[in-house]
């Protein structure tokens, strides 16, 4: 635990002394009259001082990148799945059916085919230099307050949970990167990303619907409808069953049928729900990008509460909670109360916190396989695990 503490305390000191245009030069939450003040005073510097800032900025992202990106590189049979895809790889260029998509088959084969031998420790490398990059230009790029936000994207598990899965959260990433062309209403571009992203990860087609659903300014019969019709969650959920299997027949017969309620998911949307409705006209209202950010954790907590019954659940709520990384410094900084203001940073920060342990502490138990972390340059495959030519 103490290596993955030590990235998590390091890459968020580091963050802390990044500034991006979007959040104003500003290393706490702001409220909107303090932002305008900084936005002023930054126009009025001179250009060989931005330029120093630019350069400072880079070399602290290409410092923070490679403190994120060497141990998932390095690392050798970490994850729960490792050992699976080691397989599958070895299927794939068998030419063996697998379940896998298009895109992953063809990363896998180019890149055995280039390597002249079955480097699926390269393969690993270019999956996560691939997600790791993906999510920190778009935290770069789309958040409010940077230190805030690589703050959460590091207590909320993402970059650990990412040595598992590591197909999925490719594909999580780029839908996190069209959150953009969704708030700007630029659909061509953005269902070119997600059918992109889906030739890794199929799950990701379900961001087409929720997603748009998000952008939507919900009236208030439609959030009544919308509570209706949950409803049938409850009561239809053979049928809704039926439909996940005919959409992953891989499924039938599987454990993944079984689902299971995420009681620390329900407790986190619940409390991000609330705390928005406190702030709504300060933080929310008339503001679109807010908005869908709202949205999107209400359709968590809607998941998360009613449709447990559908497999792999979280993996369809993390879609939508992704975006609590960007929402939270964004609500915070608009509470206008300099004090409410940073207590609410405070406490985020603390619960925080607490979130990472709890999730590295079960990780030692639950079978996530972080633990204990292993590197090729000290430790091989063990031979059960390597496939039969």
């Amino acid at each position: 635990m103490i290596l993955y503490l030590t990235i998590a305390v390091v890459t968020i000191l580091i963050a802390g002394i990044i500034r991006t245009p979007a959040s104003l030069g500003a290393g706490w939450p702001l409220a909107s009259k303090d932002a305008e003040r900084i936005s002023t005073v930054a126009g009025s510097e001179k250009r060989n001082r931005l330029t120093r800032r630019q350069m400072f900025n880079r070399a602290a992202l290409l410092f923070l990148f490679l403190f994120l990106f060497i141990p998932t590189a390095l690392r050798l049979d970490v994850g729960n799945d490792y050992a699976g895809y080691v397989q599958t790889m070895h299927l794939i260029v068998s030419n063996a059916y697998v379940p896998t998509e298009i895109g992953f088959n063809l990363l896998v084969q180019i890149i055995y085919g280039l390597s002249g031998f079955e480097n699926f420790i390269l393969v690993f490398a270019v999956l996560a230099f691939a997600t790791i990059f993906i999510f920190m230009l778009t935290i770069y790029k789309e958040s409010e307050n940077y230190w805030f936000s690589f703050f959460l994207f590091m207590v909320f598990g993402y970059y650990f949970q990412s040595f598992s899965s590591v197909r999925y959260y490719l594909a999580l990433a780029i839908a996190l990167f069209g959150v953009k062309y969704v708030i700007q209403k630029k659909w061509r571009e953005f269902i070119l990303l997600i059918l992109l992203a889906a030739a890794f990860h199929k799950s990701v087609l379900v961001v087409l619907p929720l997603y748009f659903l998000a952008s939507l300014k919900w009236k208030k019969w439609a959030l009544v409808v919308l509570a209706l019709f949950c409803t049938t969650f409850f009561f239809w959920q053979d049928f809704y069953l039926r439909v996940m299997v005919f959409l992953y027949p891989t499924y039938r017969d599987t454990a993944f049928l079984e689902g299971g309620i995420s009681i620390i998911n329900i407790i986190r949307c619940g409390g991000i729900l609330v705390f928005s409705l406190l702030y709504y006209r300060q933080a929310i209202y008339e503001n679109i990008r807010n908005q869908f950010y709202f949205y999107c954790n209400l359709g968590a907590f809607i998941i998360y509460t009613c449709c447990s019954f559908i497999p792999e659940v979280s993996r369809i709520g993390y879609y939508l909670t992704v975006t609590h990384i960007f929402f939270l410094p964004a609500m915070v900084r608009r509470i206008e109360n300099k004090k409410q203001r940073y207590f609410f940073t405070a406490l985020i920060v603390v619960a925080g916190g607490l979130y990472l342990i709890m999730y590295l502490e079960k990780a030692k138990q639950d079978g996530i396989g972080l633990f204990p972390y292993q590197t090729f340059l000290f430790h091989e495959m063990p031979l059960k695990l390597i496939p039969e030519s």
